[in-house]
């Protein structure tokens, strides 16, 4: 991964610092003119919770001694800071730094999205109810088939089918997910399909297909408003929906049941997430003031200060996004689902 981008401190004050708005967006005084700004002290007066954070760290010891002699040190003073102080104001006293994420307003409001794994009913063989294939990687060097080719039938005769699902919509949202954990129903078996690839074409967001047509209000869009919008489609509907995305997943099955990010480590539900490569290094920290959300996917007013760690990526997430991995099952995945709301967020480094 690209080293992360830093400079020296760069910022402008505003005339009239902006209002603060819905969704976690907070108001600023500053421009933050780089996409990492190096910052004295932390301000922030956000309830802290950091419980999680060496949750994490363990699996990064036991997963990677690797990223882990790389970043001990650093992992040693967080939690040092952690546990004696964790007052954002006095991360120097123990040897830390910060650098301020500048978000794509340059006001410091970073995006957050949510992802989980699933966990899905299969089958090995098809039959009438069970007739959804999902696939593992194939030879195409290059020259994948698109979604709706694949749809009608591109990869038959190959053998590359690992399974089979009752759901059109949940096979496409397991691929948005990029992996997850299934349950295969003929035999009891329990597997972890792991992402394998993808076909080379570029992705397009349905959410975005389904605002655009007025099918669903841009500020009522989530996981769970495609799905209830799906619910009431016949067949042909949806599956013209789904090829408007010409971008399609491959996984690959795991027996161990581990849910692992782009950097080889289990990921921890609530304490990691995926970034952008070209920005923040696997296994970098992140102090961050998450948003709160409540059942209903409304943000209630409030951020937690938490400690997140970068450990996955995702060809969706770029620049000032960040995409917190929920854990997995279906509650987590309807809070992943309503999750698109906006924190500050700083780099720690030695």
């Amino acid at each position: 991964m690209a080293a992360i981008l830093a400079g020296g401190l760069v910022i402008a004050a505003c005339s009239t610092p902006p209002e603060p708005v819905l969704f976690g967006k907070q108001a600023s005084d500053v421009t933050l003119t780089q996409t990492l700004t190096p910052v004295a002290q932390v301000q922030s007066d956000k309830a802290r919770d950091y419980s999680l954070f060496t949750l994490q760290m363990n699996q990064v010891k036991q997963a990677s001694p690797n990223m882990m002699a790389k970043y001990a040190s650093l992992y040693k003073k967080i939690e040092n800071w952690s546990e004696q102080s964790g007052d954002p104001t006095q991360l120097s006293q123990f040897g830390l730094g910060a650098s301020q994420l500048s978000g794509a307003d340059q006001q410091g409001n970073v995006l957050f999205t949510g992802y989980f794994s699933p966990v899905m009913e299969l089958r090995h063989q098809p039959d009438h109810q069970f007739k959804y294939p999902l696939y593992a990687l194939p030879q195409c060097q290059g020259s994948c088939p698109s979604r709706e080719q694949i749809y009608q039938g591109a990869l038959d005769g190959q053998g590359l089918e690992l399974a089979y699902s009752n759901s059109l919509i949940d096979n496409f949202m397991l691929e948005v997910q990029g992996s997850g954990f299934v349950y295969f129903s003929d035999d009891g078996a329990k597997q972890y399909f792991a992402y394998a690839g993808k076909n080379g074409h570029p992705y397009v967001s349905i959410g975005r297909v389904l605002i655009e047509r007025g099918e669903v209000k841009k500020e009522d869009m989530s996981l769970q408003a495609i799905k209830d919008w799906v619910a009431q489609q016949d067949e042909a509907t949806v599956l013209e929906l789904l090829q408007q995305n010409p971008s399609f997943v491959f996984f690959q099955a795991n027996d161990k049941l581990d849910v692992i990010g782009s950097a080889g480590i289990p990921l921890q539900g609530g304490a990691a997430v995926a970034a952008d490569r070209s920005i923040f290094p696997m296994g970098s920290v992140i102090l961050a003031e998450v948003p709160q959300l409540d059942a209903q996917g409304v943000w209630t007013g409030h951020h937690v200060l938490k400690l997140l760690m970068v450990l996955d990526t995702g060809g969706a997430v770029k620049g000032s996004h960040l995409d917190l991995y929920h854990g997995l099952g279906k509650q987590a995945g309807k809070n992943a689902g309503y999750y698109k709301h906006f924190g500050r967020v700083w780099v720690l480094t030695e």
